[in-house]
């Protein structure tokens, strides 16, 4: 895929977030990692893909992780210096489970002083229904990491993202 073809990432993240099983305790998010020099796709997640109470963030990075034999926390080691992140949902800031929140899973890929995650673009603001005012991405934002709204897909991933929500 073309590296400038934001939309086109947005969908296939949007095509993830469709595999989370509905839930009305969780939002079914999808999440692309992306080489951005290439266009390449490095991992894609969801929420609950994974055993646990995953996040579409966590899952990707998790599974990226895997893949190059690393635990997630070293997992920027292996990320090429200008990967993205595609999220149909801004990343979370705060996990009531306890498990750490995407925003931190995100700025911790950094290797040293550089972030290895230099952008993120998503599709929705997180609604305030579990946690109140998501702040992550002024948290992202002031860890040097660029936070882009794709427009034209709201709508949608907010149907999707909360289809085990009821009425």
């Amino acid at each position: 895929m073309d590296p400038s073809d934001h939309a086109a990432y947005m969908r296939l993240a949007l095509e993830e977030a469709k595999k989370s099983p509905p839930k009305p305790s969780n939002y079914c998010v999808g999440a692309v990692l992306v080489n951005e020099t290439n266009g390449e796709v490095l991992a894609t997640g969801y929420t609950l893909e994974l055993a646990g109470n995953t996040h579409a963030e966590q899952c990707a990075l998790q599974k990226y992780a895997q893949a190059h034999d690393l635990p997630e926390e070293r997992v920027g080691e292996a990320l090429p210096a200008q990967t993205v992140i595609y999220t149909t949902m801004e990343p979370c800031g705060l996990r009531l489970s306890g498990n750490l929140a995407c925003v931190e899973r995100i700025i911790r890929t950094r290797v040293g002083e550089e972030p290895r995650i230099k952008k993120v673009y998503l599709g929705v603001k997180e609604p305030e229904k579990f946690v109140g005012e998501n702040k992550s991405r002024a948290r992202l934002e002031g860890e040097g990491i660029e936070c882009i709204q794709v427009p034209g897909f709201e709508d949608e991933i907010l149907k999707v993202a909360t289809a085990g929500h009821g009425r």
